[in-house]
């Protein structure tokens, strides 16, 4: 059976670039699962309600501001070391149509621990809706993809091992999940330091939620404690910040309840 050959799309590239130097990285997951209940209600509630990534990202960053480990990067050059940065930035996985094609790419933000919900969930529906060409870190990756192999991945390895660099067009964690569509990732793999990646939250509230980390970096009890930090962070500050944001506007029937109920 003869088929036809496809020839690989700028996304496809960075995707294998990233593969290739994800390789390269010692991950472990590490699971926790959480209980949530008192967020998912709380975000029910709201008139507009948060997105799920902006409120991870958010809680993560205010853990990982505690636990310097999670800032931390393997480098290479000019010789093996970790490198901390002062602060974190989220690398966010947003998969776009790109001439008619599925394609992954990724924003950064910058101290997400100090943004608003409501701005984090901005400019991730920026990054969901405008034109690819609007969007600075989608202008760059495929405009990277688009040189040959060996330069790019020249550009790949000078990027993830000098220290200013790296944080600058990589980031210090990852986010990459897809439970919209009910399924999750068990080991995503990248070549940053940590990904976070969360399930489907069931009618309960509970949520599988994980961290995949590089071993060079950390150990696994550090992430397991970073974990039940997490939880906490969530059911607490970032609670607090959920319902604090604008509610729903009761209908007429619940308004007519709430009369008779001061009758």
């Amino acid at each position: 059976m003869r088929g036809r050959a496809v020839r690989l799309s700028l996304p496809r590239r960075t995707v294998g670039d990233l593969l290739h130097f994800a390789a390269a990285v010692p991950s472990v997951p590490v699971q926790k699962r959480m209980r949530l209940k008192a967020v998912v209600d709380a975000r029910a509630a709201c008139r507009d309600r948060p997105r799920w990534t902006a409120i991870f990202a958010k809680a993560y960053a205010l853990v990982a501001s505690e636990f310097p480990d999670l800032r931390r990067a393997y480098l290479k050059f000019p010789w093996p070391m970790l490198y901390e940065y002062p602060v974190s930035v989220a690398n966010i996985v947003i998969e776009r149509d790109y001439e008619g094609e599925p394609a992954v790419f990724s924003i950064l933000i910058k101290r997400p621990s100090v943004l608003s919900l409501p701005e984090l969930g901005r400019i991730i529906d920026h990054a969901s809706t405008a034109p690819i060409n609007d969007i600075k870190e989608f202008r760059r990756s495929l405009r990277i993809s688009a040189l040959p192999r060996p330069l790019r991945r020249l550009l790949w390895w000078l990027g993830l091992n000098i220290g200013s660099g790296r944080g600058h067009f990589f980031g210090t964690f990852a986010i990459s999940v897809y439970s919209a569509l009910e399924a999750e990732s068990l080991h995503p793999l990248a070549p940053l330091t940590t990904v976070l990646n969360y399930g489907v939250i069931d009618s309960e509230g509970d949520v599988n939620v994980r961290i995949i980390y590089d071993h060079r970096v950390m150990d696994g009890a550090t992430v397991a404690r970073a974990l039940k930090r997490l939880e906490e962070v969530l059911n607490t500050s970032i609670l607090h910040e959920i319902r604090s944001l604008p509610k729903n506007e009761p209908t007429a029937s619940g308004l007519r309840t709430l009369g008779q109920m001061h009758r």
